[in-house]
């Protein structure tokens, strides 16, 4: 189960634009929005974060690659948004449902950390959904720190 990072190529660029897109309003529609409003949000979301269809310098998207070099998701790192160069962030990183379970978040994840080491970062920081709680026990594991928490009440 060795898992590989490889650049996505810049003409696949706008079919992962959309897959992010998708997954992203399907993440604010389990948090309550409308398909509609999660939609709206993802996309400007992304639009903020890659303008003109091109990523911001020194981010990479990755496909994750099984052993026999089949696609088993997608990983994004690049720099945060502070003055630090040596401040990086995990953007996003998915494992497709049906690879999940066999370690490859926690491959991603090192490799990721590795990839972005070597690009000088001291700091890799992430955001995870509050329901997402597999993925929140992962990164614990990982060495990962609460830095903040983002509460939320409905009213009825």
């Amino acid at each position: 189960m060795t898992l590989a990072l490889r650049p996505l190529a810049p003409h696949d660029l706008p079919a992962w634009i959309e897959r992010s897109v998708a997954e992203y309003a399907a993440d604010l529609v389990t948090m309550g929005a409308t398909p509609a409003e999660a939609q709206r949000r993802a996309r400007a979301s992304i639009e903020d974060d890659v303008a003109e269809g091109s990523l911001p310098d020194g981010h990479v998207v990755f496909d994750l690659l099984d052993g026999s070099e089949a696609p088993v998701g997608y990983l994004w790192v690049g720099p945060d948004t502070s003055d630090d160069p040596t401040a990086w962030w995990v953007w996003d990183v998915v494992v497709d449902t049906e690879h999940r379970g066999r370690g490859y978040g926690r491959q991603a994840m090192l490799l990721g950390e590795d990839y972005a080491r070597s690009q000088g970062a001291r700091t890799l920081g992430l955001s995870v959904f509050g329901f997402n709680t597999g993925a929140r026990r992962l990164y614990e594991s990982l060495g990962y720190e609460t830095t903040s928490v983002k509460m939320a009440k409905t009213l009825a």
